[in-house]
């Protein structure tokens, strides 16, 4: 009964707020305290009671007391904080503020009337609101007094609202009794404090990165740090409601990941250590998952989505506008951040220069450097990143986690910022441990067009790891574990699930939008080509690549090139799938469709290339696979290029096009991605957004998911294929390799066959492995290996991929649902 009632008395108090056009003045606390002082409100009871359309009549009608609820519940929130949150009211209070912030900011955020509110002084907030055109005017009857600074009157205008959340949060996240333990727990003392007189440093929530100390665990602390995170996050989306060009820099992140955050160092490490030390696995008991509710989980989930956003370097400050007379914008203080003795326990972490458009996070994160810390932060991630391949007598008796999306971008990014981090990766067997479940990912993924993003963050974590050598020489490692894929059954290595992998992607089952992949693809099997610049392999960019074999690379054919020098023993099926991708690539009607499919042929042949000259020894399936398609590279060599030739293959294509349109089709899900991530909306002067960089197709071609890829190929570009062109390309195919080996091995394999009536391809492989060819190849070209550079589109593209899963997975309750988003486009199916 007692929980009905603070519903009936919060409802009410909500329906008089939104009714009423006169200012409710801030001095009512009993008003006022109708909203947070019901200890029985949860953020479903929020998200419930207060309607989206009477949050924007609020502020349509009545800004003044939308204002006001917004500065008395920080207001609220810094009394909870600075008392410490010793009773079981005061936390209730805070939390229930927290709630009600989470649930009115999206609504802030979509108005650029309010988009400033936050961070101009408190008055001036009021007076750059109360200005906007087609808004009631009204006075600002507030006083917003913190409880360090006592009637203060140069206060009120010199630290803006945004920053006072942000603080009052960060101190939230390590208060006595609400986020931590007491300060007198366990050790007799007795003594309490508020948030603000806590060193944070004695308080990290798990033992892990530069902290010994395992803390029990306490489910009501990670429900409301949980709670305070999600309002944290709430906090760094006003990208959302910008446009891809605009959202380069995020004042939220840059002020509470610079130094004026005392907390930055703990909460960091917290963060880190809660994501990394988590085991889905429990107890272990059979279908505990179903039986016990895991708040640890959602802690989980929540602390690496604010990890994964935070963790981006500010982009160039953009030109402001110079603000009007009676607005006065604060500036940011410089708070130095007080340390004890015992912060010590932090060492892996050098010193850190703190600034203004300094990154913390991502400065902690690029210091950590002992190896003991190292190991913990991979073992937590391959932990969790192979928990999806797990495989259980009982059928879904184990959990299994859903954040894999948010996991393979941190360690993207862990791999990026920190080069000692993405050495241990590589100088160990664990980046197999990495590159299987990446690789499930993939194939999981192929044929989903609203999974495309997880693809292309496949594909970049893959293209980081194979700039190194030791990547290639660990993918000669056998491959013997049980993944839950429907693959080809194959005994070999690393090296061959990757080469299969890669082929069930880019010809069966697939659709249009990974068809600019297919030449990263291949690009990181080969890291010997000799022509194209260190960063053209890595640049990932949007739409389909244009252009000179030197200069355009597409995204999938890029990573077979990268590895093929140190493959030592492809198995038959691996090599079969070679070959079969030559020849459905090097089809006439396939090359002249487009400038660069005859990429996707260099790339493969460049691969045969590096595998005959480098590792011939071991290779004897390949060869043998070479020999017997040999007509493939005799066929490649004569490829016709007078104009009649060229005019046949269009007109099969624009045939077979035509075959292929799809009729119009239901949707495939309630809710879908598609553009809203990969695809952002064109920006109001009508150019495109910065979000979609990792060679995205355009939305308006939709091709069928069983389409072969000579029919996927751009069609839709006005370019034709001329004579001139076809024979530039063709007369620097790089054949000489292969042709010499066919020279050579041809008439002996045959001899043989005839000689001793071989009817077993074993005799032949035997044969092929003990020979030679040392002296009549061509000098091989040295291995030139380049490595991924990261350029600003890419962390455009890495932020709105984030930003559009966190979106996705914050369904219940929805915070951003049925607001106006323009970071990405979404898809209401």
């Amino acid at each position: 009964m007692g929980s009905s009632d603070s519903k009936v008395h919060f409802r009410k108090a909500v329906v008089q707020l939104a009714s009423t056009t006169q200012p409710v003045e801030a001095s009512d606390d009993v008003f006022w305290e109708q909203f947070w002082a019901r200890p029985s409100t949860s953020i479903r009871d929020v998200f419930a009671l207060v309607p989206a359309a009477e949050v924007r009549a609020l502020r349509e009608e009545s800004p003044s007391n939308l204002a006001t609820l917004c500065y008395k519940a920080v207001e609220r929130l810094s009394l909870a904080a600075h008392a410490g949150c010793p009773s079981e009211r005061e936390r209730a209070a805070a939390l229930n503020c927290a709630r009600l912030l989470t649930r009115l900011l999206p609504f802030i955020y979509e108005d650029a009337d309010w988009r400033g509110f936050f961070w101009a002084g408190p008055v001036a907030a009021l007076k750059q609101v109360g200005r906007a055109p087609n808004r009631r005017a009204f006075t600002p009857a507030l006083t917003f007094v913190h409880p360090q600074h006592d009637g203060d009157d140069d206060w009120d205008g010199g630290r803006p609202l945004g920053q006072s959340l942000l603080l009052v949060v960060a101190d939230l996240l390590f208060c006595p009794h609400l986020t931590v333990r007491g300060l007198g727990d366990g050790d007799g003392g007795g003594r309490e404090a508020g948030a603000e007189a806590v060193d944070s440093c004695e308080l990290i929530w798990e033992a892990g990165v530069g902290f010994a100390p395992s803390p029990a665990l306490n489910s009501s602390h990670d429900s409301n740090r949980t709670e305070l995170l999600k309002l944290l996050l709430t906090c760094f989306s006003e990208v959302l409601y910008l446009w891809p060009a605009q959202s380069q820099r995020n004042p939220w992140v840059l002020f509470f990941c610079s130094a004026a955050n005392r907390h930055a160092l703990p909460l960091f490490t917290s963060l880190l250590n809660v994501v990394c030390a988590y085991d889905p696995s429990g107890r272990g008991f059979p279908y505990g998952h179903l039986l016990f509710w895991d708040r640890r989980l959602v802690l989980v989930e929540q602390a690496l989505q604010v990890l994964v956003v935070a963790l981006e370097k500010p982009g160039p400050p953009e030109a402001q506008p110079e603000p009007d007379s009676d607005v006065r914008t604060a500036s940011i203080p410089s708070v130095s951040r007080a340390r004890s003795p015992e912060t010590r326990v932090l060492t892996p972490f050098a010193s850190v220069q703190s600034g203004q458009d300094r990154n913390q996070f991502v400065d902690f994160l690029s210091r950590i450097h002992r190896e003991e810390d190292l190991s913990f932060v991979l073992r937590g991630v391959i932990r969790l990143l192979n928990n999806p391949l797990a495989q259980t007598y009982l059928p879904n008796s184990g959990r299994k986690i859903g954040f894999h999306r948010e996991l393979l971008v941190l360690f993207w990014k862990i791999c990026h910022f920190n080069k000692k981090f993405l050495f241990l990766v590589l100088k160990s067997s664990h980046v197999l441990d990495v590159v299987v479940p990446v690789l499930f990912f993939l194939h999981e993924a192929r044929s989903d067009p609203a999974a495309v993003g997880l693809v292309h963050t496949g594909v970049a974590i893959l293209l980081l790891l194979s700039g190194e050598r030791n990547f290639g020489v660990r993918l000669n490692k056998p491959f013997t574990l049980r993944v839950p894929m429907d693959v080809p059954v194959f005994n070999g290595t690393h090296a061959d699930l990757l080469v299969v992998i890669f082929h069930r992607m880019m010809t069966g089952g697939g659709h249009g939008r990974l068809r600019p992949l297919f030449d990263c693809l291949l690009t990181v099997v080969v890291n010997g080509e000799r022509r194209r610049p260190p960063s053209s392999a890595v640049c990932l960019r949007r739409g389909r690549p244009t252009g000179v074999p030197e200069e355009s690379r597409s995204t999938l054919t890029s990573l077979f090139l990268l590895v093929s020098p140190y493959l030592k023993s492809l198995s038959m099926v691996s090599s079969d799938k070679l070959l079969h991708l030559v020849e459905v690539f090097s089809q006439p009607r396939f090359l002249f469709s487009a400038p660069q499919n005859h990429q996707l042929v260099f790339f493969l042949l460049e691969a045969f290339n590096n595998m005959v000259q480098y590792q011939f020894d071991g290779n004897s399936n390949l060869v043998y696979s070479l020999i017997r398609q040999r007509n493939l590279f005799y066929r490649l060599a004569n490829t016709p290029t007078d104009a009649a030739s060229l005019g046949q293959a269009l007109l099969r294509q624009e045939k077979k096009r035509r075959e292929c349109e799809p009729a119009p089709t239901g949707p495939p899900s309630a809710i879908q991605t598609g553009r809203d991530i990969w695809e952002p909306p064109r920006t109001p002067d009508g150019g495109p957004g910065v979000g979609g960089v990792i060679g995205s197709e355009s939305g308006r071609e939709r091709e069928r998911q069983d389409t072969p890829p000579e029919s996927r190929a751009g069609s839709s570009s006005p370019w034709t294929a001329t004579p001139d062109w076809a024979l530039c390309w063709k007369s620097k195919l790089p054949l000489q390799t292969i042709m010499r080996l066919l020279q050579v091995l041809v008439p002996q394999v045959e001899k043989i066959c005839i000689d001793k009536a071989l009817t077993d391809e074993r005799e032949i492989l035997s044969f092929l492995r003990h020979g030679t060819l040392v002296g009549l190849l061509p000098v091989p070209h040295p291995i030139l290996i380049r490595k991924s550079q990261v350029n600003g589109a890419t962390a455009s593209w890495f932020r709105t991929y984030a930003w559009g899963v966190v979106y996705l997975r914050h369904l219940d309750p929805a915070i951003w649902y049925d607001t106006d988003i323009r970071l990405f486009e979404i898809q209401k199916m």
